[in-house]
């Protein structure tokens, strides 16, 4: 298993109508209730737990935000399983920004008017030993998550691929496995081991009871030492998020409709992962605005994004554009222009990497190729009148480039002029696409809760 102790799964239906990951479904496709799609999950699982690939079936709820029977490891959000772009850390995001606003209210009214969410005699009893003002935010934001998920636990699971320890719960890959005979879920790690033995005869398993029972170790096995992957690995942006995918799929009219459409959008989707360089959406005409088959229109070399169809540019006196506008390359030429098109990938790279220099150069008689030329397209940006709303060629090229450079930049402290300005920028338009997700999926929570509430 390469190393995998866990899985998580949410049995959560998309909601009707949406495209989730696969753009366009067929007609008479259904979508399942939360219990039905549960179900499935768990014989599937039933059935991996037989042929010995699944340890142990829970639930999230049950697992990080309860402590029962011996269990010593705290209820704490740090323990939770957090995956970009997941719908968890940003309802804990959104639920730490209530938290501070609330504690910002409270602060702007007279000491003891209000009293405090959660005290320290609440935090002892919790098992808590750190009894200040971030324990306290720590366990209320587990107390509404678990407000949230309790009422659906049972549809949030949660796949042991190895055997967790019972005091720290940690999930255990190597080493030794100290199991009870006499007691059927009682295991612990190495570590846990060691201080079981240094503790006293009453705190020692089993907990309160005058005779103890003897652990007995087993040797962890079926985990390679080396647990990289020797598979090549392919890297394409389309495959970075859920949407860059449904975009992909969405520009190019990839359906999953029917089964010819389907295979049909698979072997594209192949072809675009074990191709990174080669064009990724359908060209539009400018003019008709229809698509432009390969081959068969017409692009401008100096303005970004122009291209026509033939049938626009035969027309009657032509294309009323200022510049020369260049033949589209054929299929019989793809392969000619292959190496065309990864060193325009190249030069684009290039004048990437020129754009950071230039930002960060103070040489007034720099050697670096072209970099006096940035540096006037960045004197030119801050005068220009015009502007790229305006219509400025230069100024919707640097535009264009700068956009570019936001989308890649790693840098919290990024001297490219607008870098910081664009990436928070994405950013909030990602925060708002995430927010009505989450919006959506919260209130079919609420349903689902009180579902469930109606049928107890």
């Amino acid at each position: 298993m390469r190393g995998f102790t866990s899985c998580y799964i949410w049995a959560c239906p998309p909601l009707k109508g949406e495209d989730y990951i696969l753009y366009c479904h067929p007609e008479i496709q259904k979508t399942p209730k939360s219990d039905k799609l549960r179900e499935w999950y768990l014989a599937m699982l039933r059935k991996a737990a037989k042929e010995n690939i699944v340890v142990d079936l829970t639930n999230l709820y049950d697992h990080f935000f309860t402590s029962t029977g011996e269990c010593r490891a705290k209820v704490t959000a740090a323990r939770l399983p957090y995956f970009d772009g997941d719908y968890w850390p940003g309802a804990a995001e959104d639920m730490i920004y209530q938290l501070q606003q609330e504690e910002d209210g409270r602060k702007q009214h007279k000491k003891g008017t209000i009293k405090k969410t959660i005290t320290k005699r609440a935090l002892k009893a919790s098992g808590q030993t750190d009894l200040s003002g971030n324990a306290s935010k720590d366990l209320l934001l587990m107390h509404k998550l678990g407000e949230t998920i309790s009422p659906m636990k049972e549809d949030f699971i949660m796949v042991h691929l190895q055997h967790a320890c019972t005091h720290c719960c940690i999930l255990m890959v190597s080493g030794n496995r100290w199991v009870c005979k006499q007691c059927k879920n009682f295991q612990l790690c190495d570590r846990c081991y060691d201080a079981e033995r240094k503790r006293e005869d009453r705190e020692r398993h089993p907990i309160n009871q005058k005779d103890k029972h003897t652990l007995y170790p087993i040797e962890i096995t079926g985990v390679p030492d080396d647990t990289k992957d020797k598979d090549e690995i392919l890297e394409s942006e389309f495959f970075d998020t859920r949407q860059a995918f449904l975009s992909l799929c969405q520009g190019n009219h990839y359906q999953y409709d029917t089964l010819r459409r389907a295979k049909h959008s698979s072997m594209m989707v192949l072809y675009h992962l074990h191709n990174p360089t080669a064009p990724a959406f359908v060209t539009t005409c400018n003019v008709c605005h229809l698509d432009i088959e390969t081959g068969q229109g017409w692009r401008c070399e100096t303005c970004p994004d122009y291209d026509v169809c033939n049938a626009c540019y035969n027309k009657d006196g032509g294309i009323d554009h200022p510049h020369k506008l260049t033949n589209h390359p054929s299929n019989d030429r793809d392969a000619q222009n292959k190496e065309a098109r990864q060193l325009r990938v190249m030069q684009l790279r290039k004048m990437l990497e020129l754009l950071v220099h230039a930002s960060q150069c103070r040489s007034p008689h720099c050697q670096y190729p072209n970099c006096r030329k940035v540096k006037g397209l960045f004197r030119h940006g801050m005068l220009c009148k015009v502007r790229a709303s305006g219509g400025c060629l230069l100024c919707k090229k640097m535009w264009y480039l700068l956009q570019l450079h936001a989308r890649a930049c790693k840098e919290s402290e990024c001297n490219v002029p607008r870098c910081r300005d664009l990436k928070e920028h994405m950013r909030r338009l990602q925060q708002q696409s995430d927010s009505r997700r989450r919006a959506a999926v919260m209130e079919m929570m609420r349903q689902r809760a009180a579902e469930v509430a109606g049928n107890s």
